[in-house]
């Protein structure tokens, strides 16, 4: 493991190397987040950077409260991958540019009916959802953004295999080499802002106490929010599947923004995870910036404990939203930034959007993945290059 696991502070550590990329601005949040009553111990990740006044890419452990704050206003946003069997021979970009169409809107009754006939079980499931939000005290009219995208660094992306360096984990996952793979991030649309927003008025940033009423009302509200995201993801898929005539079959969904209990040394803490993905549930991808590779990664579990349970998400930004586009519109057009070096389409149709999400405006991936492998805490089966990439057809998403 060598020096990748850096103890910064009695509280904090940091996975990292002396070589990747680290504003000191996200170092100081995490400390100042490691001074939270309660706190027991905070990990940055090596994609970590500055969030709004908590960092992005990092675990948190407390006792006794949890901090809803330090979850966000995205609970449940993270990633489904699934193996299609639609044949990479067969792919035709400007085809499948037309197939898509547009998925910003909601689904509309032709829409949904189209697709239970493919996927009856989804009467269950979305009504299971409308039962929970209903318990939990939420507007149903959030069910109307289910099966959206939304914005910011979401996505939904169809990868080729470019190498497999463990093909009998490759295989065991149902990856087929010669066929698409789908990848979709997104979460909980407004409902977690909904929920934060709520939970902000009438507390402040100030934790809960776990065995309290207003601690109970905030996970019900939470634990929606994880089944919508969930749903969420699962519709985008189906939409794209039946739209691009072809089946798919789920490799994994994990979510990146969540607090959960955990058992430590039989003492009851609370694990929050922003901008993380979780090292004890399987399979994680490591996804790229648009015009990167993707990495599909198999935890370690044996030393999970090192990082709170917890892997990087995804590259980390380098350049605040804001200073995306002084930077790059001399360098290139949106026009320009919807192709990339390896030779994918990038459909993002919000001008400013395409100039924030850049491959410029983030990490190096393989620095990111270096520091979990070199620290024991992952290893790579297989690397993935985008084909194309949908973000949003209009200005507003």
């Amino acid at each position: 493991m060598g020096n990748f696991i850096q103890q910064l502070s009695e509280r904090v550590s940091m996975i990292a190397s002396d070589r990747l990329w680290l504003e000191d601005a996200a170092i100081e949040q995490l400390k100042t987040t490691a001074q939270l009553t309660h706190m027991v111990s905070v990990v940055g990740l090596p994609d970590l950077h500055p969030g709004r006044g908590y960092p992005v890419g990092a675990a948190f452990l407390s006792k006794n409260h949890f901090y809803p704050a330090l979850v966000g206003n995205d609970i449940g946003c993270g990633m489904s991958l699934y193996q299609t069997d639609l044949a990479i021979s067969k792919v035709r970009l400007d085809k499948l540019d037309k197939q898509i169409g547009n998925l910003d809107q909601p689904l509309d009754d032709d829409e949904w009916l189209q697709l239970l006939a493919q996927h009856p079980e989804l009467t269950t499931e979305k009504q299971t959802l409308v039962t929970c939000l209903q318990h939990a005290g939420l507007d149903l009219l959030q069910l109307r953004s289910l099966g959206t995208i939304g914005g910011g660094n979401h996505f939904a992306e169809l990868q080729i295999t470019d190498s497999v360096e463990d093909t009998p984990a490759f295989t065991t996952a149902g990856l087929q080499k010669k066929q698409v793979q789908l990848l979709v991030h997104s979460g909980s649309r407004g409902l977690g802002q909904f929920i934060l927003r709520q939970h902000v008025d009438a507390y402040s940033h100030a934790g809960l106490a776990s065995e309290t009423d207003a601690a109970a009302d905030y996970l019900r509200k939470h634990d929606a929010a994880l089944m919508y995201a969930a749903l969420n993801r699962k519709l985008i898929v189906a939409r794209l599947l039946r739209r691009m005539r072809c089946k798919g079959e789920l490799v994994l969904d994990v979510h990146h923004n969540l607090v959960t209990p955990l058992d430590v040394d039989g003492q009851r803490c609370w694990l929050h995870r922003k901008g993380a993905s979780p090292s004890d549930q399987g399979l994680v991808m490591l996804p790229g910036s648009r015009g990167d590779y993707s990495y599909l990664l198999q935890p370690h579990i044996q030393n999970a404990a090192s990082s709170l349970h917890s892997l990087a998400h995804g590259a980390g930004r380098k350049w605040q939203r804001t200073d995306c586009k002084d930077r790059l519109f001399k360098l290139a057009t949106p026009e320009q930034l919807s192709r990339t070096d390896l030779g994918s389409r990038v459909i993002c149709e919000d001008k400013a959007l395409i100039y924030e999400e850049a491959p410029q405006a983030y990490k190096n991936l393989d620095s990111v993945l270096d520091c979990l492998v070199s620290a024991g805490l992952a290893t790579v089966i297989a690397r993935s290059k985008p084909l194309l990439t949908y973000k949003t057809r209009g200005e507003c998403c």
